[in-house]
């Protein structure tokens, strides 16, 4: 689940340097085989961290970490650490994955590293024991009945955040992003390197946001792709709002796509018409849905068809997905077949993520509140009608956050450099701005004209990723914020 739920170095980098930034690993650290289906060369190990750091003698919860040393360690400068989004997605399986996709020279200068964060996946997992109902992409973001009612929102939230209260556990209270971010301090430490690089896309960049702000002087190189808004007064609130805004900077790119595609698929000869197929067809759904099997509930509804566009957004590629199910819900044909991912990752991911962002900042509870929020964004921001605003658990959440949400400010080396698409359905750049003013002189941003969530490597263009690979293999910032 996405959301619920002078520049100090030098572009010549001696060897003494490098040896200076690094340790030894610690004896502590045993690495051996991962799981089937990962890159031979990617080994794994398994670190313990308090599960209260305020109050180690709780007891201690394990991470599952995972790494593919570089195969040039006389030109080794540390670790990039792949920090995750979501909130409570995994990250163990990501050294294996981005091996083949990153450029040579920075492979010959880091160590790769992963990490399930607490809770998730092989780390110390939390589960809310939700009923499979429950775990409907449709509720898990909190779209609004067909005539903009939220009572069922409402009921769900406070049946989710009893569930998560009676079967969560001690741990689901000690999720937060600041004990990421001391988790992350306690893998570089694990690690024995004296300062940690890292790569941290979606929610992954406030969290490496807050490793920057917690730790600065702990921080080498820190690259932040598609970055969230960090307004220590809303922090997942705005995060969840900024849908509505995300989703009306990226349609035009599926909606020029389909109308030049419209003699495949038939939904518009120009943008506009595209646009007024997919409202009126959302709406039609609304009313009448149509049979959808393997979906959860097995229906197209209006509001499964706004969830399916807004994943499509993510990537190009998922445009001719949207495209092939707007047709054969205009014909009367089979659907396409629907992915449904496995109950206990659903399971997995629902707890981790609510956990989150329930423990980072306190929600209002109001329903009338809501329900005023939702009406003004349903009529601004018709295409996601009303979800990015409305009630979720974290209006009943059972505990309140433990601490403060970090501000982000820019004391600290000047060493960030945020990564950001011009027009991201879910981090979008309005946000990004957002983020690169709280960083101040500490940070330079890149901007990049493409569509998408994810910019290095992904949805970005060759001037962008030249910027991020420059910067991780020399350390030295551009002189401004730029444009590719």
């Amino acid at each position: 689940m996405k959301r619920l739920l002078a520049i100090g170095a030098t572009a010549v980098v001696t060897l003494t340097a490098l040896t200076a930034l690094t340790a030894p690993a610690t004896a502590a650290t045993t690495w051996g085989p991962c799981a089937a289906g990962s890159d031979p060369r990617q080994e794994c190990a398994t670190i313990e961290v308090p599960l209260d750091y305020a109050a180690p003698a709780k007891g201690s919860i394990s991470l599952a970490v995972s790494r593919i040393r570089t195969a040039r360690p006389q030109l080794r400068r540390g670790v990039l650490l792949l920090v995750p989004g979501g909130p409570g997605s995994p990250g163990l399986s990501r050294p294996s994955t981005y091996v083949s996709r990153l450029p040579k020279d920075v492979l010959d200068r880091y160590d790769l590293v992963g990490f399930d964060p607490r809770g998730v996946g092989a780390s110390t997992p939390v589960s809310c024991g939700l009923d499979q109902e429950d775990l409907a992409f449709t509720r898990l973001k909190p779209y609004p009945a067909a005539d903009g009612g939220i009572a069922e929102n409402a009921a769900w939230s406070r049946r989710i955040a009893e569930a998560c209260a009676r079967n969560g556990g001690p741990l689901l209270r000690h999720i937060s992003t600041r004990n990421e971010a001391r988790d992350m301090d306690t893998i570089r430490k694990a690690l024995g390197e004296r300062r940690l690089s890292y790569w941290g896309v979606s929610y992954g960049t406030y969290a490496g946001a807050v490793y920057a702000t917690m730790f600065p002087e702990r921080t080498d190189r820190v690259v932040l792709d598609s970055n969230d808004d960090p307004d220590p007064a809303r922090v997942a609130r705005a995060w969840l709002a900024n849908y509505s805004v995300g989703v009306e900077d990226r349609f035009p790119d599926f909606a020029a796509w389909a109308a030049g595609h419209d003699a495949e698929y038939g939904l518009g000869a120009d943008a506009a018409e595209v646009r007024r197929t997919f409202l009126d067809l959302a709406g039609r759904l609304d009313r009448e849905p149509l049979p959808w099997p393997g979906a959860n509930p097995p229906r197209l509804t209006g509001n499964a068809l706004r969830e399916s566009m807004l994943n499509a957004l993510y990537s190009d590629s998922g445009f001719p997905g949207l495209a092939a199910l707007m047709k054969a819900a205009l014909a009367g044909t089979p659907l396409p077949a629907a992915a449904t991912p496995p109950a206990a990752v659903m399971q997995n991911s629902a707890a981790s993520s609510a956990a989150t962002l329930c423990n980072d900042v306190e929600w209002p509870a109001s329903i009338a509140r809501h329900e005023r929020l939702v009406a003004r964004d349903r009529a601004a921001y018709p295409l996601t009608a009303g979800m990015p605003v409305n009630i979720g658990p974290c209006a009943s959440w059972p505990y309140r956050p433990a601490e403060r949400p970090v501000r982000v400010t820019s004391r600290g080396p000047a060493n960030v450099l945020l990564v950001q698409n011009l027009r991201d359905p879910s981090t979008p750049y309005s946000g990004a701005l957002k983020m690169r003013e709280a960083f101040g002189a500490r940070a330079r941003m890149v901007a990049v004209d493409s569509g998408g969530h994810g910019s290095y490597l992904a949805n970005g263009n060759a001037c962008g990723d030249a910027a991020v690979t420059e910067f991780l293999v020399t350390g030295v910032l551009p002189g401004q914020d730029k444009l590719c």
